[in-house]
């Protein structure tokens, strides 16, 4: 029967214990903000190399969950890419196999925990404060990696100390509860539950490790609830393909298959042969300071997920066709328009998601080029033809324009200052493409009109509007490679192009109006040629802007670069 001093001292542990748990997730979120911005660069080229190779998915898995630190992160990422088309459930399979590698950094940064790592961790901390106060945003990244690291390691301090594990009251009572609670299949289920209300593998690990460094938690038993942490942190990736399309579901049943068979197989190897299986290990790292059992416990962590990815590698395809058994395809309800490479579930990755913004407006810039061609050849020919295509381009462009908007949006919350001038400029952009996109359907228009009345150009205003419209599509072959490539060499062509349009409208005009006092050119038409060099003037204009904003976020010839 505990005394109420003894309940105090056992409520004021719990609230130390609940404080360190706290400062160490803290410190997990800033680290991984702090590494997804300050490697973003870094992330978007392992993306960039995404194949069928089964063996580069696993180092790309491995890669970004280690930039980002979190192996469910990195799941709703792939998750939400594979729901928007860019990567395929094959390629998407071996990518979450190396997820849970890259998860075990965490683990050995927190079993390396002593006393002069300890005090290193508290300067770092502490450097990382003074870093924020900076006004260069990079070295404020770095103030926020520092920050976290250090906090990390403070969290973990706390959860260690006399007034939390390391009280006697404490202690007793999880050596208490662990005595009874010691069946394999419950302790999986208690580290499946714990990770999955802490939404965070990493997370859960560190503060297992942590018990087996204090001596609250047997070595035998730790291994079993790390097991079941792996099992926990699939519930992210479930939740996430919640009204995803049938592949994304699959990529979250692949990665909680994987798990299970992990786990089941690593499961019955301890259960079976418990006691070398920590006579191994403790091989490996002998003596009983913390350190030691610490080291411990996070060895089994990386040779668990990498013997599992070994294990399961060579079975990709049975993984993917038992998930596609599972899941069904469904004739699913279309819905009036998507974005062809963005997925909400990446705002989570800011990075990725700006980069399939990208992917998205080059998408955009491709449907707008089409169309000018198309209304080019209407306006030549006198044809009706590409009408039906005209319009259906015209629809997704605006959709695109609209929906990428309210994205972006969302998103310039989430980034630093360096990508809020990205964004900044893909807003410009995006108007300017819809604007041509507008332009290109009017242009349409006055030949059906024209068609309609059986008004037709003369040859020499004919031939003036091929020359002037024969400029724009070399000026958008200069925008387009400008935007897409982010190649500043033609600029300088685009700018003598937008010169010459300009010149042309006013010659143009003033021409027209002269075989119009001549009686060489028809009244009725006169409003549709002017409309049309007025029109094709003004794309000139968004071409220039669209190029030149790979320098400057509003397109601006004049103002500074980024």
């Amino acid at each position: 029967m505990l005394s109420s001093q003894n309940i105090l001292e056992l409520i004021s542990s719990l609230v130390w214990l609940l404080a360190g748990v706290g400062v160490f997730i803290v410190g997990m979120n800033f680290m991984s903000d702090a590494l997804e911005k300050s490697a973003g660069s870094g992330m978007k080229t392992l993306l960039g190399k995404i194949s069928n190779n089964r063996f580069s998915g696993v180092g790309i898995g491995a890669g970004v969950t280690a930039i980002i630190q979190s192996s469910s992160a990195t799941s709703v990422m792939v998750i939400g890419l594979v729901n928007a088309g860019v990567m395929t459930l094959m390629q998407a399979t071996p990518i979450i196999m190396g997820a849970n590698i890259g998860t075990t950094i965490t683990g050995v940064l927190v079993a390396l925990k002593n006393d002069i790592f300890n005090t290193l961790m508290y300067l770092l901390a502490f450097a990382g404060v003074m870093m924020g106060f900076a006004k260069h945003e990079k070295v404020k990244i770095a103030g926020s990696l520092c920050s976290g690291l250090g906090l990390i390691f403070v969290g973990l301090n706390v959860m260690s100390s006399e007034q939390a594990f390391g009280s006697p009251l404490v202690e007793s009572m999880f050596t208490s509860i662990f005595s009874v609670v010691n069946f394999p299949l419950l302790l999986i289920l208690i580290g499946a539950i714990f990770t999955a209300l802490m939404q965070s593998s990493s997370a859960a690990t560190g503060i297992v490790i942590t018990m087996v460094g204090t001596g609250v938690l047997p070595l035998d038993l730790a291994l079993f609830i790390i097991l079941g942490a792996n099992i926990g942190t699939c519930v992210t990736a479930l939740l996430a393909s919640v009204g995803a399309n049938a592949n994304s579901k699959r990529v979250a049943l692949v990665h909680f298959t994987f798990n299970v068979i992990g786990t089941a197989l690593f499961a019955a190897l301890i259960w079976i042969f418990r006691a070398p299986t920590v006579d191994l290990l403790t091989s490996f790292f002998p003596g009983d300071d913390p350190m030691s059992l610490q080291m411990r416990v996070s060895l089994f962590h990386v040779i668990f997920n990498v013997t599992t990815t070994l294990l399961l590698l060579p079975f990709v395809k049975q993984l993917v066709d038992y998930t596609c058994f599972v899941i069904k395809d469904k004739e699913e309800q279309t819905e009036d328009r998507s974005l062809k490479y963005v997925d909400e579930r990446l705002l989570s990755t800011p990075h990725v998601a700006l980069m399939q913004v990208k992917k998205e407006m080059d998408y955009m810039f491709s449907l707008v080029e089409r169309n000018i061609k198309l209304s080019f050849l209407s306006l030549e020919n006198g044809s009706l033809e590409n009408g039906s295509e005209i319009a259906e381009n015209e629809s997704i462009i605006d959709y695109t324009n609209s929906a990428l908007t309210k994205f972006l949006i969302k998103l310039s919350v989430t980034v630093e200052q360096s990508a809020e001038r990205v964004i900044g400029s893909y807003f410009h952009v995006l108007n300017d493409l819809e604007r041509i996109g507008d332009h290109a359907e009017n242009f349409y228009e006055i030949g059906e009109e024209m068609l309609g009345k059986s008004i037709v150009f003369s040859d020499k205003a004919r031939g003036d509007i091929v020359r002037m419209s024969e400029t724009v599509l070399r000026m958008f072959e200069i925008s387009k490679d400008a935007f897409e490539n982010n190649n500043k060499a033609g600029l300088a062509e685009l700018t003598v192009l937008e010169d010459e349009i300009d010149g042309m409208k006013k010659s143009l005009t003033a021409s027209h109006f002269a075989r119009l006092a001549e009686g060489n050119c028809s009244m009725e038409v006169s409003p549709y040629y002017s409309s049309t060099v007025a029109g094709l003037e003004r794309v000139a204009d968004h071409l220039v802007n669209v190029g030149y904003s790979i320098i400057n976020p509003t397109g601006s010839q004049k103002e500074g670069n980024f």
